[in-house]
């Protein structure tokens, strides 16, 4: 047998395990396993959204010192400016995508890159998106440490997309009824003088938090940049503020208290 059928045969194992557990606990375990059989990987994250409301944390790899920073601040409030989620909310259709290609245009110049996600020391993050009934989303993470995916890499791994999304589909399809369960709401955008923003800024405030530069937010909200430049300027000027770091600073201060 030739090292690409002894391959070949690994992974058929390996997939008729993740198959055998649908609907167990082992589920995610053997899934992970197959998918670490197919490509190498440092941690592994499952995350089940629906609109806005807090995501679920359904799966996850992290070693105990590491979680709090990738799970549990991540849900207090960041998740609302991750790309990932965004385009989960948005939809992407089905399928494996880097975060490269669903950030926006300014998103490594954010400052929730540049204060969040810059301390997950992660070299690459992407991601299986897969729909579940009830407009609730699911989210598969594979995460790099040491290197980025090379473009073989995410070529075997987005060969078998469309099965990770049909087990993600059979494993996840009650996902509503946990939202529904557990009332999961959407952090407020609140906090210091955030309240005399009109809602025209505060949808501004988004963009800006999320990484949009002035010409993609004009884009998005079909008005010309000068235009969201002086909203900008606006909402400096009633928030006391001078920079994107202290716009973001009274973002957290909001959604975590």
């Amino acid at each position: 047998m030739t090292p690409v059928s002894r391959q070949s045969s690994l992974h058929a194992a390996e997939l008729g395990t993740v198959i055998d557990l649908i609907g167990q606990t082992g589920f995610c375990p053997a899934l992970t396993a197959w998918l670490q059989a197919i490509v190498p990987f440092s941690f592994t994250v499952v995350f089940g959204y629906c609109g806005e409301s807090k995501p679920i944390d359904i799966f996850d790899t992290f070693p105990e010192d590491r979680r709090r920073l990738f799970v549990a601040d991540y849900q207090e409030g960041p998740y609302l400016l991750d790309p990932f989620c965004q385009s989960a909310v948005r939809p992407v259709p089905p399928g494996l995508y880097r975060l490269k290609t669903l950030a926006p245009d300014r998103f490594y110049q954010g400052e929730y890159f540049r204060t969040y996600y810059q301390r997950t020391q992660i070299a690459e993050e992407i991601g299986y998106f897969a729909e579940m009934p009830g407009e609730c989303h699911v989210v598969l993470s594979l995460m790099r440490q040491e290197k980025v995916f090379s473009r073989a890499e995410f070529q075997r791994l987005t060969a078998v997309a469309p099965v990770v999304t049909a087990l993600m589909r059979r494993q996840w399809s009650g996902l509503a009824k946990e939202f529904t369960a557990q009332t999961i709401s959407r952090p407020e955008l609140t906090g210091e003088g955030l309240d005399r923003l009109t809602p025209r800024e505060r949808e501004i405030v988004g963009f800006i938090l999320k990484g949009y530069s002035a010409e993609a937010t004009g884009q998005a909200l079909k008005v010309a940049s000068g235009t969201v430049r002086i909203h900008r300027r606006n909402i400096y000027a009633k928030l006391g503020i001078s920079s994107q770091r202290e716009l973001f600073a009274r973002f957290m201060a909001g959604v975590t208290h």
